[in-house]
């Protein structure tokens, strides 16, 4: 196919000689996309081959942009000259992409290609939906997670620190959790390096980022990241900040309208920045329960093989761990009430959440066996006994300290300023089940996690004994309209049924 515009040169340079530009809306009506390769014939009998790009501003429809370096080697070209267009090839990353979507496997150096296709900006939203949606027909093969992945990490920064790094992360899905803020100051403070970076929350209250920024900023270079963890043994930064694993961020913001995340991106995701950041041992928490993002113990098989295998190919040392998930973990959900949930644990307050506890000393300690620290079987009375002696105390004030925040903030002054609203049982009986989806549905109607005081408190727990008008839970907001969203989301969503 071809078609004809009119020249119009462009006082401006690429930086990349044979790049012409076209409108937008004219590239769409042609069915030209940015990247395709275009032979272009003024004249009668000159000719180039160039690379599209397209603009919304720049030319208008019926002209064709020619940038410094072209119109320069070609003299005889003029401003209103009539440019005759032809489709040559489109870029090895959209032909990668409509292989996949007919369901073939693609090589590394296809999947590379769209993944840096990503990165660069070279492929539009629709492009990159495209490709997104792909993942949600078929499951990757086990080498196409491990290409990906790894053309995920080597698009991005990487950390590559001098020492053997450990980390912990949980799959999510699961409201509160907040295991890894316990985790990571207890395994730094018997000097091991956890240079841990986290994501913002997709499809739940809050992610392990947006609550410590409760603490403390999240958003640095990998510059600065380096300096942090040489200086506090480990860190807790949002991935997003840096260029690390850019194109998953990228991802995320697509898939986050839909509200759903399939696992195999999740996992690509999750190996993609570990690798990025150096992780030399890995322990992954994988919360299994009927409102979780992994409802069924087949499911959980398939991601664990998963993780194992790219473990493996990537040199990682891989421990999983599942962790029934009937409720959430700690009695805040929300990005402030986890961190006031958080520090009470480090803090040793009496309030403090026990099952986050013991749940964060149970991951602490595989971490520390895995990692060859001590013998099997001696990992959680360690780490229990750093959150005793309050090492731990004082390795978390060292972070918060390296990363800008208030060091010397007590657990209960966290939450403070919030408006609140009891929410009491309507009859006696046994809590049967406690509905995940239903508190992370409610949380999102209260503000969280864009507004970091709005969440929920539990007072209830899965199998507890309670009488008619026993308070259940706290709803808390940074308005009263916010209030009244969540009373109206609590008419349809129970959060325990009581039987």
């Amino acid at each position: 196919m071809s078609f004809f515009l009119h020249s119009k040169k462009l006082d401006f340079s690429t930086g990349h000689e044979a790049v012409v530009v076209i409108n937008e809306k004219e590239a769409q009506y042609y069915g030209v996309m940015p990247g395709d390769r275009v032979q272009l014939t003024w004249n009668s009998k000159l000719r180039r081959v160039a690379e599209i790009r397209t603009t919304t501003s720049k030319v208008k429809p019926g002209e064709i942009g020619l940038f410094k370096e072209l119109f320069a080697k070609n003299a005889k070209i003029d401003s209103g000259d009539i440019v005759e267009v032809d489709l040559i090839s489109r870029p090895p990353s959209i032909q990668a992409i409509r292989k996949q979507l007919f369901g073939k496997p693609l090589e590394y150096d296809e999947i590379y290609s769209i993944i840096k296709d990503i990165v660069d900006d070279r492929l539009s939203e629709i492009e990159t939906t495209y490709y997104v949606a792909s993942s949600y027909n078929r499951e990757y093969s086990m080498e196409e997670l491990y290409y990906t992945s790894k053309a995920v990490a080597e698009t991005g920064e990487m950390l590559n620190l001098p020492v053997k790094a450990v980390d912990k992360h949980s799959v999510g899905g699961l409201p509160g959790n907040r295991t890894t803020m316990v985790v990571v100051p207890i395994i730094a403070s018997l000097g091991l390096y956890i240079p841990k970076t986290s994501s913002r929350a997709i499809t739940s209250p809050s992610g392990t980022s947006d609550t410590m920024e409760v603490l403390a900023p999240v958003s640095f270079s990998m510059k600065k990241i380096k300096k942090i963890v040489k200086e506090a043994k480990g860190c807790m930064v949002w991935g997003g900040a840096v260029n690390l694993a850019p194109a998953d961020d990228k991802i995320v913001r697509l898939t986050r309208p839909l509200g759903i995340e399939p696992y195999d991106k999740m996992i690509v995701s999750i190996m993609a920045k570990k690798v990025a950041m150096g992780i030399d041992y890995l322990v992954l928490d994988l919360p299994v329960g009927s409102t979780t993002k992994i409802p069924k113990k087949k499911f959980a098989d398939e991601i664990e093989q998963k993780f194992l295998y790219l473990g493996k190919k990537f040199g990682m040392k891989v421990k999983i761990i599942r962790t029934p998930a009937f409720e959430p973990i700690g009695r805040g959900i929300g990005p402030a009430l986890e961190a006031r949930d958080v520090l009470r644990v480090i803090q040793q307050k009496d309030l403090r959440p026990v099952d986050l506890e013991k749940k964060s000393v149970k991951l602490a300690g595989h971490l520390l066996e895995l990692a060859k620290y001590c013998g099997s079987g001696q990992g959680e009375k360690i780490a229990l006994d750093q959150l005793k002696s309050g090492a731990a105390d004082k390795q978390m004030k060292k972070i918060i300290n390296a990363q800008g925040g208030k060091a010397n903030i007590d657990s209960d002054a966290v939450a403070i300023g919030a408006l609140n609203y009891e929410i009491h049982a309507k009859k006696s009986g046994i809590i049967k089940e406690v509905n995940n989806k239903a508190i992370n549905e409610i949380c999102i109607n209260l503000g969280a996690p864009n507004e970091k005081i709005a969440g929920i408190h539990l007072h209830a727990y899965y199998k507890q004994k309670v009488k008619n008008h026993d308070k259940l839970f706290t709803l808390y907001a940074q308005s009263q309209d916010r209030i009244n969203l969540a009373l109206k989301s609590l008419e349809k969503n129970r959060v325990f049924i009581i039987k």
